[in-house]
């Protein structure tokens, strides 16, 4: 009985987002009060306790997840105002004029790019809006960018999630990370072909793409398998999508393979280097000032990790002070280039703060929903109804636990939307177990990453931050109808990798 009220909030969430189709920004706060009301009841929380923990939600939603949503989505409405984004897509178009091509390019190459650079939602905003300028359908803009965005989580923002797995771990980075990517691989494989069906419509879509689809596949397997082997987690994915595009646009250069009915009514000009490049700039600052700040870089990440402030929030056990880092986080950076190549663009300050207006009051319903949903996830958390769930699984399965192991990490980015969060959450539960079992530790908790990349699929904030994107209010239930189809087959492709793989590590 206490298991299922631990389980209520999500329960609720599914019901309310995929069967009664309540819009997010509705469904997420009464989630946030049934949570509140389990741990005051349930659990015997103290009233102060989880109210401060909720209060903690909405400090890490606010900054720096929210930060950075606003930052990435101010980013392309202002290349879309000062027409940058027109000049951006005619540089894409000239690579094919084929719909699948393209929706491989700017889903899976950049989009992964965009995850290995910002994360927190950037990789499936800008993408999809992107695609929806194009003229491409909404709906399938966002399913393909879910899907696109799913295996590339883990090593998202210079790969926090896994490294952080890692650090609380106590495991060596170098070995979750390569057991991440072994685990990934044959999803690696599938997700481009995947993109190309959702987009295409049905099988025949493969027609003429096929060999273009398996390479796209293979551009981010191999490369993130090699560096995630020898280097860590930090490049895997990013390092991984620049081969993605080359590949892409090299193929597309050598090899046409356009398609009547896949064509695209489009007529691209040629794009000096010069206007390219400007029109690039946004990005291109991006990537310096975030690779610049990284760990890759410790003589500048030093400094300005220094400069934060740490609030003591939760008032119960286990309570640690609450860190906001003031400069040295993604929101921040993005900012700071969007505003730049604002100004190089000849964006007045007044003119951008009105466009950064709009963006805010655009994302209002997305703004509830992820402040609600972390919020729940937190109160969850500090009571004890996530380590029921999870516990539970683990006693009811026995020595066939590595099987659901991925699925356990899935439920985490569900509820949080974040495959950190999911990790900070299960990593040590996942570590646990395998002691219990006599089990790799390494291979479970590297299984709770792998399993985050299914969850972010169907997690409402990834849904919210989609449909705010392209302002398709109401349609969060429909999305999460079309992508559970996608992520059950995936959970039980990743539950069979790590059940029957580790039979198969050293």
């Amino acid at each position: 009985m206490v298991f299922l009220l631990a389980l209520s909030p999500i329960l609720w969430l599914i019901l309310s987002l995929g069967f009664f189709k309540m819009p997010g920004f509705k469904a997420c706060p009464i989630a946030l009060v049934l949570a509140l009301a389990v741990a005051l009841t349930a659990y015997q929380m103290d009233g102060q306790d989880a109210a401060s923990a909720a209060l903690e939600g909405v400090a890490l939603a606010c900054w720096p997840i929210l930060l950075v949503i606003i930052a990435a989505i101010f980013t392309y409405n202002l290349a879309v105002h000062t027409k940058s984004m027109d000049i951006i897509k005619h540089m894409l178009t000239t690579v094919s004029k084929d719909r699948r091509i393209l929706t491989l390019l700017i889903a899976w190459g950049f989009g992964a790019f965009m995850e290995g650079m910002a994360g927190f939602g950037t990789a499936i905003a800008i993408p999809a809006s992107m695609l929806a300028a194009l003229g491409f359908n909404p709906i399938k803009s966002i399913l393909v960018c879910l899907v696109a965005n799913s295996v590339p989580t883990t090593y998202g923002s210079i790969g926090i999630p896994a490294s952080t797995l890692a650090n609380l771990t106590g495991l060596d980075p170098i070995r979750i990370s390569s057991y991440i990517s072994l685990q990934l691989l044959p999803l690696n494989l599938i997700c481009p072909f995947l993109i190309v069906l959702i987009i295409g419509g049905s099988l025949k879509a493969l027609k003429g793409v096929f060999l273009i689809t398996l390479l796209s596949g293979l551009a981010l397997a191999v490369p993130e398998l090699i560096i995630s082997s020898f280097v860590g987690p930090e490049l895997a994915v990013m390092g991984s999508s620049v081969v993605i595009m080359a590949v892409i646009i090299l193929y597309s250069r050598f090899q046409s393979s356009e398609a009547p009915e896949y064509t695209m009514d489009i007529h691209p000009a040629h794009v000096p280097l010069k206007g390219g490049l400007l029109a690039c700039l946004p990005f291109i600052l991006i990537f310096i000032f975030l690779l610049m700040t990284s760990k890759l870089v410790p003589f500048i990440y030093g400094p300005l990790m220094a400069i934060k402030s740490s609030v003591s929030i939760y008032t119960g056990e286990g309570g640690v002070p609450y860190t906001f880092v003031w400069v040295n986080t993604p929101g921040i950076l993005i900012l700071l280039a969007a505003f730049i190549s604002g100004k190089v663009q000849s964006s007045g300050f007044g003119e951008m703060l009105t466009v950064l207006g709009r963006t805010i009051v655009g994302l209002r319903s997305t703004i509830i929903t992820i402040i609600a949903v972390i919020a729940t996830a937190k109160v969850m958390g500090y009571s004890g109804m996530t380590s029921e769930i999870a516990q539970t699984a683990v006693n009811a399965t026995g020595s066939l636990y590595p099987a659901i192991a991925p699925l356990v990490g899935s439920i985490g980015t569900f509820i949080t939307g974040s495959g950190t969060s999911s990790n900070v959450l299960f990593g040590n539960l996942q570590t646990d177990a395998a002691v219990a079992i006599n089990a790799d530790k390494g291979w479970l908790a590297a299984a709770n990453a792998a399993g985050t990349c299914a969850g972010k699929m169907i997690s409402p904030q990834s849904i919210a931050i989609a449909v705010g994107a392209i302002s398709l209010k109401g349609k969060d239930n429909e999305i999460l109808q079309a992508i559970v189809k996608v992520y059950i087959p995936y959970i039980l492709i990743l539950g069979g990798v790590v059940y029957f793989g580790q039979a198969f590590i050293p």
